[in-house]
């Protein structure tokens, strides 16, 4: 009886103490990290990001081994912390231009964790990435491919931290990604209650319509948009809605050096329904790229952007 009595009081005091385990705190997610988009004309994609954008390439990484040979994608330096991944991988006409976006967390291993206690479908453990960074991906609820990137010492990222940051860039800084969301609760629950990102404005085509929701990061001022109301787009309308948008002081200053470097752009500058000025600038695959200045000259529509 007695040993029965030990192992009973040994598994009670193992139970209590896997009871006691604090759950995984979540680690800060600082910002956009870059967003990664599909070519089938690299060189066009390079006269645009390059030419026109006036970003440069700092690296670029070939096709892993078992991937067979070739050019896997080549980075457009917005900062130090943010790129342009653009993949020369666009076979089909059809196909989605958005390969993927990422955000910066100050540790990958701990959010990895922190989202497996969540139920979020995670790998099983980081594995090593070419760039020298430590990340992950997770799908999310609309089938989007988000990646999360800790930048480590000797990556091919930190290697050139304050290089490649040209006068010639049009911003410095990406402000927000976009990506289609047909659920906005399923949407929510994933990044505001479990990431912890914040609406901070919502609007619409129309005052009583809401087709944008702006998302910001826990830790940061960048945002994630979700484009709600989307349906059945064809690849030109996926392009308009899989955006990123680049702060400029200026728009007008920004349009005038568009209309230095390349053929001018399909729209001129207007002012957004959140009252800021904006100007849609497309590539050579039909991906929107915004640029926008950082307030509203107007009072936004449908809701007062938060701070």
């Amino acid at each position: 009886m007695k040993p029965l009595l030990g192992l009973v009081s040994l598994l009670l005091v193992c139970y209590g103490s896997a009871q006691n385990v604090p759950p995984v705190a979540r680690p800060k997610i600082l910002g956009v990290a870059h967003i990664g988009l599909r070519t089938d004309n690299l060189d066009a994609a390079r006269r645009f990001y390059g030419g026109v954008l006036g970003y440069q390439e700092p690296f670029s990484l070939d096709k892993p081994a078992n991937e067979g040979t070739g050019l896997l994608l080549t980075y457009f330096k917005v900062n130090d912390h943010q790129y342009i991944e653009v993949f020369p991988e666009l076979m089909d006409p059809k196909q989605d231009r958005l390969s993927h976006i990422s955000f910066e967390t100050s540790d990958a291993e701990q959010l990895l964790a922190y989202l497996a206690g969540k139920g979020v479908k995670v790998p099983d453990k980081l594995e090593p990435m070419e760039d020298g960074n430590r990340g992950f991906d997770v799908i999310d609820p609309d089938g989007h491919d988000v990646e999360f990137i800790q930048y480590m010492p000797g990556s091919l990222h930190s290697r050139n931290f304050g290089k490649f940051l040209p006068s010639t860039r049009i911003s410095d800084h990406i402000i927000h990604v976009g990506v289609v969301v047909s659920d906005r609760a399923a949407a929510d629950h994933f990044y505001k209650d479990i990431l912890g990102f914040k609406p901070i404005w919502h609007g619409g085509m129309t005052d009583k319509s809401t087709d944008w929701v702006d998302m910001r990061v826990p830790d940061g001022t960048d945002w994630l948009e979700y484009m709600l109301n989307v349906h059945n787009p064809n690849p030109h309308e996926l392009g308009v809605m899989h955006h990123c948008a680049l702060g400029v002081p200026s728009v007008k200053l920004g349009y005038e050096t568009v209309l230095k470097r390349g053929p001018k752009p399909e729209e001129p500058p207007q002012i957004g329904r959140d009252g800021k000025w904006q100007l849609n600038l497309y590539d050579p695959n039909f991906t929107r790229v915004e640029l926008m200045e950082p307030k509203p000259v107007r009072k936004p529509c449908c809701s007062p952007i938060l701070q």
